[in-house]
């Protein structure tokens, strides 16, 4: 018999930066589990694709070409896609970047803020658009709660050299959901964080292709695998299922037990 908290039928989660890697092996899963799905990403190409590729599982989907360093674009998508869908009860604010790599004394100014506006500021504006429609919707007396969830990162929690800009959104991005989980419990709303670890998708293609690379890093994982974007997907059902109501300010790793070995 199946799990009946684990059905999503009838729920709406908002994924940013679903159109690949992590953030569409969550939706994926969401999708399955009978989600309708929001999906935010900057490639139009890449959009059309993830589309059609959660449109078999028979649920809603919603593709918007939205960047989320840009704060207009965030309250303009987030109301379109409330009068489309009637409702989120779940926001995943996944959209991110990596640094340019390079020493720390060396890492420009213009570096450090692009870093900063997407995983930082676009987490901020996407995850208070959300907050606010879920704080009026359980004041009006609805009390199906909301789900906010930070993509974080293992860089969060390790010494992260040379990306010290990335490694700072993503400390900041653990703070920033843990007092959401303070904040927000009164209203029902629960708010947790994910920490990649190291995860097979396009922002890490170039290091998962090098030799020398892999050979440094997979023999420190202990399952002795690259994470893969499926991986997510059983998460996020969870977050966004009955079953985690009570589960808030949490930081989960997915990492192959990397950052403990």
């Amino acid at each position: 018999m199946a799990f009946g908290s684990f059905d999503l039928k009838g729920k709406v989660a908002l994924v940013t930066g679903g159109n690949g890697g992590i953030g569409l092996g969550m939706a994926e899963g969401l999708a399955a589990a009978g989600c309708d799905v929001v999906i935010w990403g900057g490639n139009p190409d890449k959009n059309a694709a993830a589309e059609a590729k959660l449109k078999p599982h028979g649920t809603r989907v919603l593709v918007q070409k939205v960047d989320v360093a840009d704060e207009a674009q965030v309250e303009n998508a987030f109301a379109t896609a409330l009068k489309t869908m009637g409702r989120i009860d779940g926001c995943f604010a996944n959209a991110g970047v990596s640094q340019k790599r390079a020493p720390f004394h060396e890492l420009s100014t213009a570096e450090w803020r692009r870093v900063l506006s997407v995983n930082l500021d676009g987490a901020f504006f996407t995850l208070r658009a959300a907050a606010r429609h879920m704080v009026e919707r359980a004041k009006d007396g609805d009390t199906a709660g909301g789900r906010l969830v930070g993509m974080a990162s293992t860089a969060s929690v390790h010494g992260a050299a040379r990306a010290e800009s990335y490694a700072a959104s993503k400390g900041a991005m653990v703070s920033v959901i843990r007092a959401l989980a303070v904040e927000m419990a009164r209203y029902g709303i629960t708010a947790n964080s994910i920490l990649p670890g190291w995860i097979e998708t396009e922002m890490t293609a170039a290091g998962v292709a090098d030799p020398k690379f892999s050979g440094n890093v997979l023999p420190r994982i202990p399952q002795r695998r690259w994470g893969q974007p499926a991986d997510f997907a059983g998460i996020a059902v969870y977050i966004m299922s009955d079953a985690s109501s009570y589960h808030t300010g949490d930081s989960f790793l997915i990492d192959g037990a990397y950052t403990i070995f």
